[in-house]
């Protein structure tokens, strides 16, 4: 350990979120002396996957201020105010054990899960720096709609056509409304064009419900399928926003393969990603050291001392950390996590021919977009077993929507409606085996950079809210490797490699 602060370190990065461990994969091939650290003795951070063992103990350390942990005193209480993720709590089914719940370890549940376009720009740098062979990738298969006003449960369920074929095939829309949707469908594939943008400019910050009604003439419910594409959380998605976010599903279909616009990473999604991307940097040389909290000592213009929780001293002129505290006023979404009992095999049915069989799918349950946040969407990513984060004949379903007092309880409405719906009439109704439900928010959207003499720390913002991965985030991974590098790294070289010697093609794993 004395080792450590021996020589000063090029670079000290602190967390193994995916935005720490993205630019710790961008730098494995620098030759720059990296200390990679994490408080936690686990990799992904916010976006962790957990064991039912890590879960409970990590609801324990995120419970509502008062109740769950009402010993804690007043500066934690404070503190737990300001987190990104709170008011945690961990539910086990009474009878879990005989009705199915396996032993902790064989659960993976994701703290954000998110899936990813196959037209993302994470995928393209996965396969440019050649960390894409070590990580397995899903199919994102079907997106539902819930229509809590249809007759029988069976119907209360209707995918949404995304594509030409989807269009002509459905028996559920009527031919006219099938003309305005493909009319949309056409228009927003190339919505960018020079011909195309005369139809929306001037019209940016609409709603794009509104644009849909009055310059396609879209009915409520074909408005419903376009705006749950956009997975939306407020239900209240601009023109601007609607339509790049619909022209990234469209396009994406089809990329990696028929029937599937969006892939899952395989073992905890982020999480997994992450860990790639950590173990690249370890191979690069990289010092990985887990459950080791680093706080400044000293700070001077030439270089910044840091204290190891071990009680290590170390040097670096480049620190770079995350933003752990919520901004004042930031948006807040309620998630609930829930382990069932069922398969849920209706919701994984291919219906492309030559299509993977789908680990994911999505269900929205519209809000009211005239109305508040009391009505704001939810929405449902439901995993199978494939995902490993669940034993076989097991689903683990993911419910997210903007925080209120009351949203707790229609995330538990939503998942007993889902229950409901997705189960064959002349089966038993699947049990809910295990749930964790809290509350997740967001710092500053802008990454926090100070230079002091030759000494800079960055942080990165905390994830994004959204349940497609958001290629923003990307910006402030090459930012920081920017200020690592300096003048040592050519853009053109950000996130290219060569393949390591002893890998080949046949290393490739994409399912």
């Amino acid at each position: 350990m004395e080792s450590l602060g021996e020589e000063p370190w090029d670079v000290v990065i602190c967390g193994t979120g995916l935005q720490q461990s993205l630019l710790a994969l961008a730098l494995s091939r620098s030759k720059k002396r990296i200390l990679h650290v994490d408080p936690n003795d686990y990799y992904g951070e916010f976006e962790a996957a957990f064991s039912l063992q890590e879960a409970d103990s990590w609801a324990a350390g995120n419970g509502a201020v008062q109740g769950l942990n009402a010993k804690d005193d007043s500066a934690t209480d404070e503190s737990k105010k300001q987190s990104i993720f709170r008011n945690a709590l961990a539910w086990t089914h009474p009878e879990a054990k005989e009705k199915g719940l396996s032993f902790p370890r064989a659960y993976s549940l994701a703290l954000a899960p998110h899936i990813i376009h196959t037209c993302s720009k994470l995928l393209s740098q996965l396969v440019s720096s050649r960390a894409y062979r070590q990580v397995e990738f899903l199919a994102v298969g079907s997106f539902f709609v819930y229509d809590a006003d249809a007759g029988d449960n069976g119907s209360k369920l209707a995918r949404i056509p995304s594509s030409r074929e989807d269009v002509f095939s459905t028996q559920s829309i009527p031919v006219k409304s099938k003309r305005s949707l493909m009319k949309f469908l056409k228009f927003v594939i190339d919505y960018d064009s020079e011909e195309q943008k005369p139809v929306w400019q001037g019209q940016e910050q609409k709603l794009l419900s509104e644009f849909l009604a009055t310059e396609f003439k879209l009915d409520e419910n074909l408005r419903k399928y376009i705006l749950a594409l956009t997975l939306t959380l407020d239900g209240r998605v601009k023109v601007i926003d609607g339509l790049a976010t619909i022209h990234r599903h469209l396009t994406s279909m089809g990329l990696f393969g028929p029937g599937f616009c969006a892939v899952y990473p395989k073992w905890g999604g982020s999480s997994e990603i992450a860990q790639v991307a950590c173990r690249a940097g370890a191979v690069g040389g990289g010092v990985y050291m887990l459950d080791t909290k680093a706080d400044i000592n000293d700070s001077k213009d030439d270089e910044i001392t840091l204290k190891l929780s071990n009680d290590v001293s170390i040097r670096t002129t480049r620190l770079v950390t995350l933003q752990t505290k919520a901004a004042p006023d930031a948006p807040t979404i309620s998630r609930l996590v829930a382990v069932v009992s069922s398969p849920l095999e209706a919701l994984f049915e291919v219906v492309v021919e030559g299509a993977p069989t789908p680990a994911v799918a999505v269900v929205a349950f519209p809000g009211d977009s005239t109305s508040t946040t009391e009505s704001s969407p939810i929405y449902a990513l439901v995993h199978s077993s494939e995902t490993g984060e669940c034993p076989t004949g097991q689903s683990v379903i993911y419910l997210a929507t903007l925080a209120t007092p009351q949203s707790t309880t229609r995330l538990n409405s939503a998942l007993d409606a889902l229950l409901s719906t997705a189960t064959p009439a002349d089966a038993q109704k699947p049990t809910c085996l295990y749930k964790l439900s809290y509350e997740q928010s967001l710092s500053s959207r802008e990454p926090s950079r100070v230079t002091r003499g030759k000494t800079s720390t960055f942080a990165f913002p905390s994830p994004s809210l959204s349940l497609a991965f958001d290629d923003g985030c990307l910006d402030a991974v090459q930012d920081a490797w920017k200020l690592v590098m300096g003048d040592d790294g050519p853009e053109n070289e950000y996130m290219v490699f060569q393949d390591r010697e002893g890998v080949g093609d046949d290393d490739e794993v994409y399912e």
